[in-house]
C-alpha cells in the first residue's frame, strides 16, 4: 500500500486538479493558439518558411523526445519536484518571449518550453493517479483534467485570432505564465511532497535515456521530411530503426535499465500502449487526410475547413460525458478496446466512403474522436494500474510518447503514399481530372493501409488485455 496521501472525492482535492488541469491546458492549448499568429511571427522577426516551421517543430521534437527519461527522472528524485521546476522552466521561458528579437531566439525558447512539458505533462497523469486509491475517482480525475485540456484545444485558435487583433503575438505565449503561476499554486497546496518510499533510488540508466530520446527525436523529425520531399527523410527513418533497436538492447542487458521492459510486457501495460498507439495512428492521419481533401480536393476555404472539423472538436470536448457510463457498464478493461475498435472503423469508414460526401466524413470525425476521447482515458489509467506505483511517471510519460511516435508515423505513411501516386505538387491549384481521381486513390489506399495497422495494433491489446484483471468503475 502507498504511504501517499489520497483523498476521497473530487471535491476535496480540487486545488490539486485545478493545477494538474492548468498543466494539460497549457500542452493543449500552446500549439492550436500559437498556429494561428505564424504568418504575424513570419513577417515580424523576417523568418523563412522552414525557420517558422521549426518555431512549432522544435517544440514538438523536444517534448516528445524528453518525456521518457523526465519520467524515469521523476519516478526517482520526486514526482511533484520535477513538476513544480518544470512548472517554473514554463514561466521563465514564456517571459522571455516579451525580449525575443529574432527568430532563432523564438525558437530557442520554444526548446525550453518543450523541455518544460517534458517535465510536466507525463507528471500531471501520473500525480491525479495517485491522489486516489478507487479506479472510479481516477478515471473522473483524468477525465476532468482531459476535458479542460480539450477545451483550450477547441477554443485556442478562435481566442488567438481576437487577441491577435489587439495585441503583438508575444501576448500568446505570455498568456503560458498565468497558467503556470496556477498550476504551480494548486500543486504546492492540493498535493503532498514526495514520500521517499514511494520513490525508487536506481542509478539513471544515461545510455538508455540517449538512445530513447534519440529514438523519438528521430522518429518525430522523420515525418516531417517526409511531408516536404527531403532525400534525408529515409536515411533519418533508418537511423531512429537502429537507435530504438540500441534501445531495446540496452534495456534487456542493463542492471538499471530506464525502462524495465518486463514491466512494459505485463497486459494492462501493452495492452493499454497498443490501444493508445492505434489511436494515435488513426486520429492523426486521419485529421490529416481531411484537411487535405476539404482545402485541397474539395475547395474549402480554410475557414470553411475548420468548421467542416467542428464535429471531431465538439464530441473530443463533450465526450468525457460518455466515459464514466461506460466504464460503469463494460470495466475498463472492455471500454479501452472498444473505445480503441470505435477510432479504427472510423477510420475505414473514411477510407471506403469519405470520397462520396461531408456527410460520410463527418460521422468518420465523431467516429473517431468519440473513441480517442475514451481511449486516451481508460487505457492511460490502464497503463499505471499495470505499474508498480514508484514507475507510474515513466508510464504516463511512456504513454504520451506512443501516442507522440505513433501519429507522427500515421502523417508520414500517409505523406509517402500522397508523394508517390499523385503527379505535380498537391498544394497547386486547380487540380485536373487526372490528379483529383490520383488523390482519391491515394487516400483511400493510405486510409486502408493505416487502417490495418492500427486494426493490428487493437487485436494485439485485446489478447493482451483478456490476461489482465478488469475493474468496473461505480
Amino acid at each position: 500500500m502507498s504511504t501517499t496521501q489520497t483523498t476521497r472525492s473530487l471535491r476535496t482535492a480540487w486545488p490539486a486538479l485545478a493545477g494538474l488541469s492548468a498543466v494539460f491546458l497549457f500542452e493543449m492549448l500552446d500549439n492550436s493558439i500559437l498556429n494561428v499568429a505564424l504568418p504575424t511571427i513570419g513577417r515580424d522577426l523576417h523568418a523563412s518558411t522552414t525557420a517558422l516551421q521549426w518555431v512549432t517543430g522544435a517544440y514538438a521534437v523536444v517534448f516528445g523526445g524528453l518525456m521518457l527519461a523526465f519520467g524515469a527522472l521523476a519516478d526517482r528524485y520526486g514526482r511533484r519536484k520535477v513538476m513544480l521546476i518544470g512548472l517554473v522552466l514554463l514561466g521563465v521561458a514564456s517571459l522571455a518571449t516579451a525580449f525575443v528579437g529574432t527568430v532563432e531566439q523564438l525558437i530557442a525558447v520554444r526548446v525550453a518550453m518543450g523541455i518544460a512539458a517534458a517535465m510536466t505533462t507525463p507528471g500531471s497523469l501520473a500525480l491525479a493517479f495517485r491522489l486516489f486509491d478507487e479506479d472510479s475517482l481516477r478515471v473522473r480525475a483524468t477525465t476532468l483534467i482531459s476535458t479542460v485540456g480539450l477545451v483550450g484545444l477547441a477554443v485556442g485558435p478562435t481566442a488567438g485570432g481576437f487577441v491577435l487583433a489587439v495585441a503583438p503575438w508575444q501576448v500568446l505565449l505570455l498568456i503560458n505564465v498565468p497558467i503556470a503561476v496556477l498550476a504551480l499554486i494548486g500543486i504546492r497546496l492540493g498535493i503532498a511532497a514526495d514520500v521517499p518510499a514511494d520513490l525508487h533510488r536506481d542509478p539513471v540508466d544515461v545510455a538508455g535515456a540517449v538512445l530513447g530520446t534519440a529514438t523519438v527525436v528521430l522518429a518525430l523529425v522523420a515525418p516531417t521530411l517526409f511531408v516536404n520531399g527531403s532525400v534525408a527523410a529515409w536515411p533519418v527513418t533508418g537511423a531512429a530503426v537502429v537507435a530504438a533497436i540500441g534501445f531495446v538492447l540496452r534495456e534487456r542487458s542493463a542492471a538499471y535499465p530506464l525502462l524495465d521492459l518486463e514491466l512494459v510486457a505485463r497486459p494492462l501495460v501493452s495492452s493499454g500502449l497498443a490501444f493508445k498507439a492505434a489511436a494515435g495512428l488513426a486520429t492523426a492521419s486521419l485529421g490529416y487526410l481531411v484537411t487535405l481533401q476539404l482545402q485541397l480536393d474539395w475547395g474549402w476555404s480554410p475557414a470553411l475547413a475548420s468548421i467542416g472539423m467542428l464535429p471531431q472538436v465538439v464530441v473530443l470536448v463533450v465526450g468525457g460525458l460518455l466515459i464514466n457510463p461506460l466504464v460503469r457498464r463494460v470495466g475498463l478493461g472492455r471500454a479501452a478496446w472498444i473505445s480503441a475498435a470505435a477510432v479504427v472503423f472510423g477510420l475505414a469508414l473514411y477510407a471506403l466512403f469519405g470520397r462520396f460526401g461531408y456527410a460520410e466524413v463527418a460521422v468518420a470525425l465523431v467516429l473517431v474522436a468519440v473513441g480517442m476521447r475514451v481511449v486516451g482515458v481508460v487505457a492511460g489509467v490502464n497503463v499505471l494500474r499495470g505499474l508498480p506505483e514508484n514507475r507510474t511517471t515513466i508510464g504516463a510519460a511512456l504513454t504520451d510518447t506512443a501516442t507522440e511516435v505513433t501519429s507522427g508515423a500515421g502523417i508520414a505513411i500517409t505523406g509517402t503514399i500522397l508523394a508517390a501516386l499523385f503527379t505535380g505538387s498537391i498544394a497547386d491549384p486547380n487540380w485536373t481530372a487526372h490528379q483529383t481521381s490520383q488523390f482519391e486513390s491515394a487516400t483511400t489506399i493510405a486510409g486502408l493501409a493505416l487502417t490495418v495497422l492500427s486494426a493490428a495494433l487493437v487485436g494485439y491489446g485485446f489478447l493482451r488485455s483478456r490476461g489482465a484483471v478488469d475493474s468496473v468503475a461505480v
